[in-house]
């Protein structure tokens, strides 16, 4: 039975049914949409790639306003709201890049990381808040990496 049946019916699925999902979406949704859409980038070369590289989109895994999806997933929404807040920050306040600020950036990416791995794993199932949080931290800490590179080749 798919997400969508059990929508329809009403009911929620099991964790073993969400298993099934999860890797039926893995599988089917990501794997054999996106080399369709690698294969027909191949084919013409003017086919936008954005929708194979931004997120995996995964229904479960994306916050959800009335009937509407966001188009990408928590953890995605997260890391772009940090980066794009951290770059109005910086737009305003200069900040002096250093090795200590760029260890905290890194440093600041792990939480991100280690859900997403423990997840991946299956140690433990993340829920979208979690996801959201970890990835506003790694935004903000992308986007100090993003801004130290590019002060390092300019300065």
């Amino acid at each position: 039975m798919d997400n969508q049946n059990l929508q329809a019916n009403g009911s929620s699925p099991s964790k073993s049914q969400n298993k099934e999902i999860l890797q039926a979406n893995k599988n089917s949704a990501f794997g054999l949409q996106n080399k369709k859409i690698l294969q027909e980038s191949m084919e013409d070369p003017d086919k936008n790639l954005s929708k194979v590289f931004i997120c995996h989109r995964l229904p479960e895994r994306t916050f959800k306003v009335g009937n509407r999806y966001f188009p990408v997933c928590s953890r995605c929404t997260g890391m772009y709201i940090g980066a794009f807040s951290y770059y109005i920050f910086v737009y305003f306040v200069y900040v002096q890049y250093n090795t200590t600020i760029i260890l905290a950036a890194v440093l600041m990416i792990l939480p991100t990381f280690s859900d997403g791995l423990t997840q991946f794993f299956g140690f433990r199932e993340s829920n979208n808040v979690l996801r959201f949080f970890t990835g506003l931290i790694a935004g903000v800490g992308l986007g100090i990496l993003v801004k130290s590179i590019k002060y390092g080749l300019l300065y």
